[in-house]
Protein backbone atom coordinates (compact mmCIF):
# COMPACT_ATOMS: atom_id res chain seq x y z
CA UNK A 1 0.00 0.00 0.00
CA UNK A 2 1.30 3.17 -1.23
CA UNK A 3 1.85 6.19 1.31
CA UNK A 4 0.48 9.17 0.13
CA UNK A 5 1.32 12.88 1.74
CA UNK A 6 -1.50 15.38 0.58
CA UNK A 7 0.08 18.51 1.27
CA UNK A 8 -2.25 21.55 2.58
CA UNK A 9 -2.18 24.65 4.51
CA UNK A 10 0.21 27.21 3.01
CA UNK A 11 0.54 31.11 4.39
CA UNK A 12 -1.38 32.51 1.44
CA UNK A 13 -5.30 33.71 1.02
CA UNK A 14 -6.40 30.39 -0.22
CA UNK A 15 -5.39 28.60 3.21
CA UNK A 16 -9.01 27.83 3.86
CA UNK A 17 -9.45 26.72 0.49
CA UNK A 18 -6.59 24.43 0.27
CA UNK A 19 -7.73 22.43 3.84
CA UNK A 20 -11.20 22.12 2.28
CA UNK A 21 -9.11 20.07 -1.17
CA UNK A 22 -6.75 18.44 1.40
CA UNK A 23 -10.06 16.80 3.61
CA UNK A 24 -12.20 15.47 0.41
CA UNK A 25 -8.76 13.86 -0.89
CA UNK A 26 -8.34 11.94 2.03
CA UNK A 27 -12.12 11.14 2.63
CA UNK A 28 -12.35 9.41 -1.48
CA UNK A 29 -8.50 8.33 -1.66
CA UNK A 30 -8.68 4.72 -2.36
CA UNK A 31 -8.20 3.00 1.00
CA UNK A 32 -7.52 -0.22 -0.42
CA UNK A 33 -4.22 0.83 -2.45
CA UNK A 34 -3.29 3.87 -0.62
CA UNK A 35 -2.59 5.35 2.87
CA UNK A 36 -3.22 9.38 3.13
CA UNK A 37 -2.19 11.41 5.54
CA UNK A 38 -2.61 14.95 5.80
CA UNK A 39 0.56 17.33 5.99
CA UNK A 40 0.35 20.45 7.28
CA UNK A 41 2.52 22.93 5.78
CA UNK A 42 3.22 26.60 7.78
CA UNK A 43 5.48 29.13 8.23
CA UNK A 44 7.67 26.68 6.40
CA UNK A 45 7.13 24.08 8.93
CA UNK A 46 6.23 20.34 7.51
CA UNK A 47 3.55 19.00 10.38
CA UNK A 48 1.36 15.66 10.98
CA UNK A 49 -1.09 16.36 14.23
CA UNK A 50 1.77 18.50 15.51
CA UNK A 51 4.60 16.39 14.94
CA UNK A 52 7.34 18.18 12.51
CA UNK A 53 8.50 16.55 9.64
CA UNK A 54 12.40 15.89 8.99
CA UNK A 55 13.35 17.97 5.66
CA UNK A 56 16.07 15.97 4.94
CA UNK A 57 13.74 13.28 3.52
CA UNK A 58 9.70 14.52 4.46
CA UNK A 59 9.69 11.42 6.64
CA UNK A 60 8.21 10.94 10.19
CA UNK A 61 8.11 9.02 13.93
CA UNK A 62 5.17 6.51 13.98
CA UNK A 63 5.53 3.97 17.07
CA UNK A 64 9.05 4.42 16.87
CA UNK A 65 9.55 3.71 13.37
CA UNK A 66 10.41 6.01 10.68
CA UNK A 67 7.66 6.71 8.09
CA UNK A 68 8.78 7.74 5.16
CA UNK A 69 6.29 8.82 1.75
CA UNK A 70 6.15 6.76 -1.56
CA UNK A 71 4.48 10.17 -3.40
CA UNK A 72 2.45 14.04 -2.48
CA UNK A 73 -0.56 14.70 -3.59
CA UNK A 74 -0.43 18.78 -3.19
CA UNK A 75 -3.74 20.17 -2.32
CA UNK A 76 -2.04 23.53 -1.59
CA UNK A 77 -3.18 26.79 -3.58
CA UNK A 78 -1.30 29.34 -3.98
CA UNK A 79 2.64 29.90 -2.57
CA UNK A 80 4.59 27.93 -2.54
CA UNK A 81 2.84 24.96 -4.77
CA UNK A 82 1.23 27.17 -7.38
CA UNK A 83 4.60 29.00 -7.87
CA UNK A 84 6.81 25.92 -8.34
CA UNK A 85 8.68 26.79 -4.98
CA UNK A 86 7.60 23.15 -3.13
CA UNK A 87 8.53 21.58 -6.44
CA UNK A 88 12.03 21.92 -6.30
CA UNK A 89 12.18 20.80 -3.14
CA UNK A 90 10.31 17.67 -3.86
CA UNK A 91 12.72 16.93 -6.58
CA UNK A 92 15.99 17.66 -4.11
CA UNK A 93 14.78 14.86 -2.62
CA UNK A 94 13.61 12.78 -5.30
CA UNK A 95 10.10 12.54 -4.01
CA UNK A 96 7.35 12.25 -6.39
CA UNK A 97 4.42 14.87 -6.67
CA UNK A 98 0.89 15.49 -8.35
CA UNK A 99 1.44 18.88 -10.23
CA UNK A 100 3.13 20.67 -12.66
CA UNK A 101 7.05 20.97 -12.41
CA UNK A 102 8.77 23.65 -10.41
CA UNK A 103 9.43 25.54 -13.88
CA UNK A 104 6.00 25.46 -15.43
CA UNK A 105 4.26 26.31 -12.06
CA UNK A 106 6.10 29.37 -11.43
CA UNK A 107 5.23 30.71 -15.05
CA UNK A 108 1.49 29.84 -15.01
CA UNK A 109 1.15 31.51 -11.86
CA UNK A 110 2.35 34.51 -12.93
CA UNK A 111 -0.76 35.79 -14.90
CA UNK A 112 1.24 38.27 -17.51
CA UNK A 113 3.85 36.23 -17.92
CA UNK A 114 1.58 33.35 -18.82
CA UNK A 115 -0.71 35.08 -21.31
CA UNK A 116 2.44 36.42 -22.64
CA UNK A 117 3.58 33.03 -23.41
CA UNK A 118 0.25 31.49 -24.88
CA UNK A 119 -0.11 34.18 -27.11
CA UNK A 120 3.46 33.60 -28.17
CA UNK A 121 2.30 29.44 -29.21
CA UNK A 122 -1.09 31.66 -30.78
CA UNK A 123 -3.43 31.16 -28.44
CA UNK A 124 -5.67 34.63 -27.83
CA UNK A 125 -5.95 36.35 -24.53
CA UNK A 126 -7.22 39.72 -22.93
CA UNK A 127 -5.33 42.56 -23.56
CA UNK A 128 -3.18 43.72 -20.92
CA UNK A 129 -0.07 45.88 -18.91
CA UNK A 130 1.91 45.06 -16.38
CA UNK A 131 2.60 47.74 -13.74
CA UNK A 132 5.09 47.58 -10.86
CA UNK A 133 4.36 49.58 -7.07
CA UNK A 134 8.03 50.78 -7.76
CA UNK A 135 7.82 52.46 -10.95
CA UNK A 136 5.66 55.28 -11.78
CA UNK A 137 2.80 54.89 -14.51
CA UNK A 138 0.30 57.15 -15.56
CA UNK A 139 -3.49 56.24 -14.81
CA UNK A 140 -4.91 58.05 -18.04
CA UNK A 141 -2.23 56.35 -20.34
CA UNK A 142 -3.59 52.70 -18.72
CA UNK A 143 -6.96 53.78 -20.08
CA UNK A 144 -6.19 55.04 -22.96
CA UNK A 145 -4.36 51.67 -23.67
CA UNK A 146 -6.84 49.39 -22.23
CA UNK A 147 -10.30 50.88 -22.29
CA UNK A 148 -12.89 51.32 -19.48
CA UNK A 149 -14.17 49.03 -17.72
CA UNK A 150 -11.25 47.41 -16.82
CA UNK A 151 -9.57 44.36 -14.56
CA UNK A 152 -6.94 45.52 -12.32
CA UNK A 153 -5.38 41.73 -10.94
CA UNK A 154 -2.65 40.62 -8.82
CA UNK A 155 0.09 38.74 -11.01
CA UNK A 156 0.31 35.88 -8.60
CA UNK A 157 -2.32 35.55 -6.02
CA UNK A 158 -5.55 33.32 -6.64
CA UNK A 159 -8.94 32.82 -5.57
CA UNK A 160 -9.81 35.89 -7.25
CA UNK A 161 -8.22 37.82 -4.23
CA UNK A 162 -7.04 41.63 -4.66
CA UNK A 163 -9.14 41.81 -7.86
CA UNK A 164 -11.13 44.63 -9.00
CA UNK A 165 -13.34 45.43 -11.96
CA UNK A 166 -13.28 49.47 -12.67
CA UNK A 167 -15.75 51.65 -15.04
CA UNK A 168 -14.43 54.96 -14.43
CA UNK A 169 -10.85 56.39 -13.84
CA UNK A 170 -11.93 57.63 -10.73
CA UNK A 171 -11.89 54.11 -9.14
CA UNK A 172 -8.91 53.16 -10.52
CA UNK A 173 -6.25 54.25 -7.88
CA UNK A 174 -8.03 52.73 -4.88
CA UNK A 175 -8.23 49.44 -7.33
CA UNK A 176 -4.55 49.18 -8.08
CA UNK A 177 -3.85 49.92 -4.29
CA UNK A 178 -5.79 46.76 -3.33
CA UNK A 179 -4.08 44.68 -5.82
CA UNK A 180 -0.67 46.08 -4.12
CA UNK A 181 -1.83 44.52 -1.23
CA UNK A 182 -1.60 41.15 -2.20
CA UNK A 183 1.58 41.34 -5.12
CA UNK A 184 3.76 44.15 -5.99
CA UNK A 185 3.28 43.40 -9.79
CA UNK A 186 -0.40 43.74 -11.04
CA UNK A 187 -2.29 43.32 -14.35
CA UNK A 188 -4.15 46.04 -15.95
CA UNK A 189 -6.40 43.83 -18.42
CA UNK A 190 -9.30 44.51 -20.70
CA UNK A 191 -12.69 43.74 -19.85
CA UNK A 192 -14.25 40.88 -22.47
CA UNK A 193 -18.05 41.27 -22.16
CA UNK A 194 -18.74 37.45 -22.52
CA UNK A 195 -19.66 34.23 -21.10
CA UNK A 196 -17.03 33.00 -18.34
CA UNK A 197 -16.41 29.07 -18.64
CA UNK A 198 -13.90 26.77 -17.01
CA UNK A 199 -12.38 23.49 -18.86
CA UNK A 200 -10.34 21.01 -16.41
CA UNK A 201 -7.84 18.88 -18.12
CA UNK A 202 -6.01 15.73 -17.06
CA UNK A 203 -3.55 13.48 -18.56
CA UNK A 204 -4.13 9.26 -18.47
CA UNK A 205 -2.51 6.73 -20.11
CA UNK A 206 -0.67 8.97 -22.45
CA UNK A 207 -3.64 10.81 -23.73
CA UNK A 208 -4.19 14.69 -22.55
CA UNK A 209 -8.29 14.50 -22.04
CA UNK A 210 -10.57 17.36 -21.28
CA UNK A 211 -13.35 16.76 -19.03
CA UNK A 212 -16.96 18.48 -19.29
CA UNK A 213 -17.08 22.26 -19.95
CA UNK A 214 -18.39 24.60 -16.45
CA UNK A 215 -20.32 27.80 -17.55
CA UNK A 216 -20.36 30.53 -14.53
CA UNK A 217 -22.81 32.62 -14.12
CA UNK A 218 -22.40 35.24 -11.19
CA UNK A 219 -24.29 37.22 -9.43
CA UNK A 220 -21.38 39.98 -8.48
CA UNK A 221 -19.45 41.66 -10.90
CA UNK A 222 -17.13 39.39 -12.53
CA UNK A 223 -16.14 35.84 -10.16
CA UNK A 224 -14.70 36.54 -7.49
CA UNK A 225 -14.09 35.43 -3.94
CA UNK A 226 -17.87 35.35 -2.99
CA UNK A 227 -19.33 34.34 -6.14
CA UNK A 228 -16.67 30.95 -5.82
CA UNK A 229 -16.87 30.06 -2.75
CA UNK A 230 -20.54 31.97 -0.77
CA UNK A 231 -23.06 30.54 -3.38
CA UNK A 232 -23.02 34.07 -5.39
CA UNK A 233 -22.57 32.12 -8.65
CA UNK A 234 -24.38 29.12 -10.70
CA UNK A 235 -21.73 26.46 -12.20
CA UNK A 236 -23.57 24.95 -15.32
CA UNK A 237 -21.82 21.72 -16.33
CA UNK A 238 -22.07 21.42 -18.95
CA UNK A 239 -22.29 24.63 -20.32
CA UNK A 240 -24.67 26.20 -21.96
CA UNK A 241 -22.85 26.54 -25.27
CA UNK A 242 -23.00 24.95 -28.79
CA UNK A 243 -21.31 21.69 -29.80
CA UNK A 244 -19.12 23.40 -31.58
CA UNK A 245 -17.80 25.93 -29.28
CA UNK A 246 -17.54 22.99 -26.40
CA UNK A 247 -15.29 20.56 -29.06
CA UNK A 248 -13.56 23.66 -29.86
CA UNK A 249 -12.74 24.61 -26.61
CA UNK A 250 -11.96 21.32 -25.39
CA UNK A 251 -9.18 20.92 -28.06
CA UNK A 252 -8.12 24.23 -26.93
CA UNK A 253 -7.56 23.10 -23.67
CA UNK A 254 -5.91 19.89 -24.41
CA UNK A 255 -3.58 22.15 -27.15
CA UNK A 256 -2.84 24.17 -23.89
CA UNK A 257 -1.92 21.35 -21.71
CA UNK A 258 0.41 19.71 -24.38
CA UNK A 259 2.16 22.90 -25.78
CA UNK A 260 2.53 24.56 -21.87
CA UNK A 261 4.18 21.20 -21.43
CA UNK A 262 1.87 20.86 -18.00
CA UNK A 263 0.96 17.53 -15.93
CA UNK A 264 -1.17 16.26 -13.74
CA UNK A 265 -4.95 17.92 -13.66
CA UNK A 266 -5.67 21.88 -14.27
CA UNK A 267 -7.72 24.14 -15.40
CA UNK A 268 -8.42 26.80 -17.83
CA UNK A 269 -10.77 29.38 -17.62
CA UNK A 270 -11.85 31.62 -20.94
CA UNK A 271 -14.17 34.32 -21.59
CA UNK A 272 -16.20 33.20 -24.56
CA UNK A 273 -17.08 36.57 -27.21
CA UNK A 274 -18.61 36.26 -30.17
CA UNK A 275 -17.51 32.58 -30.72
CA UNK A 276 -13.70 33.30 -29.85
CA UNK A 277 -12.47 31.91 -26.66
CA UNK A 278 -10.01 34.33 -24.71
CA UNK A 279 -7.47 32.41 -22.25
CA UNK A 280 -8.30 33.90 -18.87
CA UNK A 281 -6.25 32.02 -16.86
CA UNK A 282 -4.50 28.20 -16.53
CA UNK A 283 -4.48 26.76 -13.01
CA UNK A 284 -2.61 24.37 -12.21
CA UNK A 285 -3.63 23.22 -8.77
CA UNK A 286 -7.63 23.73 -8.55
CA UNK A 287 -9.75 23.38 -5.72
CA UNK A 288 -10.82 19.88 -4.70
CA UNK A 289 -13.42 20.81 -2.72
CA UNK A 290 -16.86 19.05 -2.50
CA UNK A 291 -18.61 22.70 -4.02
CA UNK A 292 -15.01 23.16 -6.63
CA UNK A 293 -14.99 23.54 -10.05
CA UNK A 294 -13.19 19.94 -11.14
CA UNK A 295 -15.15 17.74 -8.75
CA UNK A 296 -18.56 18.99 -10.38
CA UNK A 297 -16.85 18.21 -13.85
CA UNK A 298 -16.09 14.63 -13.04
CA UNK A 299 -19.22 14.09 -11.36
CA UNK A 300 -20.60 14.79 -15.20
CA UNK A 301 -18.30 12.84 -16.87
CA UNK A 302 -19.51 9.67 -14.42
CA UNK A 303 -15.62 9.92 -12.89
CA UNK A 304 -15.91 9.18 -9.35
CA UNK A 305 -13.40 11.21 -7.15
CA UNK A 306 -11.48 7.84 -5.99
CA UNK A 307 -11.08 6.83 -9.09
CA UNK A 308 -9.74 10.07 -10.40
CA UNK A 309 -7.47 10.55 -7.85
CA UNK A 310 -6.24 7.35 -8.49
CA UNK A 311 -5.50 8.63 -12.03
CA UNK A 312 -3.51 11.13 -10.79
CA UNK A 313 -1.26 9.23 -8.19
CA UNK A 314 -1.13 6.85 -11.13
CA UNK A 315 0.64 9.45 -13.35
CA UNK A 316 3.07 10.09 -10.56
CA UNK A 317 6.57 8.61 -10.63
Amino acid sequence: MEKIAILTGGDSAEHNISLLSANNVIKHLNKTKYHGTIVYLKNNNYTIKNQQLNISDFSYIYENKKIKFDKVFIALHGPPAENGLIQNYFDSIKLPYTSCNAKISALTFNKFKCNKKLEELGFTCAKSILINSEINFSENNLIKNIGLPLFVKPNGAGSSHGISKVYKKSDLKEAIKTAFTHDKNVIIESYINGIEVSCGVYSHENEVKALPITEIVTENEFFDYAAKYEGKAKEITPARISNQLTSDIKQITKKIYNKMSLSGFCRVDFIIKNNCAYVIEINTIPGLSEESIIPQQLKADNISLSDFFDICLSNVD
